[in-house]
Formats: structure tokens, C-alpha cells, sequence
């Protein structure tokens, strides 16, 4: 006969001796064993066996536990690095930007980044103008006295890049990643500059006439010492 022992609660307090004001949980005395009996070697197999069933399946939920924290932990890890692909070798990369990005264009969803990374597009006045450049990748281009007005740049990583004097009337620069890109005499006349960054960028003599941008990203955007005087009015930097 298999015998398998558990401890049982005893001596308990009933409910209705505790006080009506403060009420205690019961404090259990384990002192005398529950004993869970099985006759015949059968019913001791299928209680083994049960037994093993049970163990097994905690075992296979704590390993699920674990393996989603460790992409969890892993996740930030991950965005912080910032890797990027690396540089495509189509021929014609750089004219993509001309017929743009048509996919998940707010979100900067994509099948294939738009690769635009040292490419020169400088005066260029008529390709880009309206075009959806969402996460395309423009780290190191050339942009100065480009018509980018009504440009779509979701999510895009401009690091290093430079625009100077770009037209960005009416554009849609969301979570834009400007660090360290000179952005010397552009206008972002009536352009959305939600969450978008500019650390170290170079933003001397540039313009934010009507700009719409939240009181977050104006605070962080006012602390870069290159806004003149008149930039930063117009921002309504304190």
C-alpha cells in the first residue's frame, strides 16, 4: 500500500468567536498528517504517474516564465544599441527616395528600408516634395536647398545628415532622430515635429513659425544652444 503524506490544519478558530470589529485569520497547528492511501500497486502507479504528469507541467510553465523574461530584458537591450542593416547595394538606392515609401507611412511600417544613406540630393526641388520617406535611413546625406515640403519622415534616422536650408513647409517629421545633422537655415513653417530629436543638431538661423510640436519635445528642443533668438521666440522657449 503507497501512503503519501500532507499536514492538516487543525485546531482552527470558528468565525464566529473572532471580534466583530478586528477580525484574525486562524493560525493553523500542523501537527497531525493527512495521509492520502492507496491500495494495490495499480492505483499506487496512477498516483505516481500523476504525480510525474503534474511536476511536469510546472516544470514546463516555469521555463515559460523564464524564456519570456529573458526577451523581455533582452528587448531594450536591443532598441539602445540602435544597429542599423548594412549599406544596400542596389545601384539604384538612391533614387527610391523619388517614388518613396507608400507602406504604413505614420507608423514607418516597411517591406524594405529605403536605404538613402549618403546619397546627394542637394537643390533637388521638384522629386522629393510630398513624397513618404517613413524609416528610411539618411544618416550622412545631402539635402541642402532641397524642396522637402509636405514630406512624410516617420521614424526616420537622420543622424549626421545635413540640410541646410531644406524647405520643410507643412512636413510631418514624427519621431525623427536629427542628432548631430545640420539643419542650418530650414524651415519647419507649420511642420509637425512630434517626437522627434535633435541632439547636437546645428539649428542656426532656423525657422518654427507655426510649428506644431508637444511641450515635452519644445523642452528638449530648446535646451540645443544653436537656436538664435529669434528661433527660440518663435518656439516660445523660456
Amino acid at each position: 500500500m503507497a501512503t503519501l503524506s500532507l499536514p492538516l490544519y487543525q485546531n482552527t478558530l470558528p468565525l464566529h468567536h473572532l471580534s466583530s470589529k478586528r477580525r484574525r485569520f486562524p493560525i493553523p497547528n500542523l501537527h497531525s498528517p493527512l495521509k492520502i492511501c492507496s491500495s494495490g500497486s495499480e492505483d499506487g502507479s496512477k498516483s505516481r504517474e500523476s504525480l510525474f504528469r503534474f511536476s511536469k507541467e510546472i516544470n514546463c510553465v516555469a521555463c515559460g516564465i523564464l524564456a519570456a523574461w529573458a526577451v523581455t530584458a533582452a528587448s531594450p537591450v536591443i532598441a539602445a544599441s540602435q544597429r542599423l542593416p548594412p549599406l544596400s547595394t542596389e545601384p539604384n538606392r538612391c533614387e527610391k527616395a523619388y517614388v518613396g515609401n507608400t507602406i504604413g507611412q505614420a507608423n514607418g511600417v516597411y517591406d524594405k528600408p529605403i536605404d538613402l544613406r549618403f546619397c546627394d540630393y542637394t537643390n533637388e526641388k521638384s522629386n522629393l516634395k510630398g513624397k513618404s520617406l517613413a524609416a528610411a535611413l539618411m544618416s550622412d546625406a545631402k539635402f541642402d536647398g532641397a524642396d522637402m515640403s509636405e514630406v512624410v519622415m516617420s521614424k526616420a534616422y537622420a543622424v549626421g545628415a545635413s540640410f541646410k536650408g531644406v524647405d520643410f513647409t507643412n512636413a510631418v517629421l514624427d519621431r525623427v532622430n536629427f542628432g548631430k545633422a545640420n539643419l542650418q537655415g530650414a524651415v519647419f513653417r507649420n511642420s509637425v515635429l512630434s517626437g522627434s530629436t535633435f541632439e547636437e543638431a546645428q539649428l542656426e538661423d532656423a525657422v518654427f513659425e507655426d510649428t506644431i510640436i508637444g511641450y515635452i519635445d519644445l523642452q528638449k528642443l530648446c535646451i540645443n544652444k544653436s537656436i538664435t533668438p529669434d528661433g527660440r521666440a518663435e518656439l516660445g522657449c523660456r
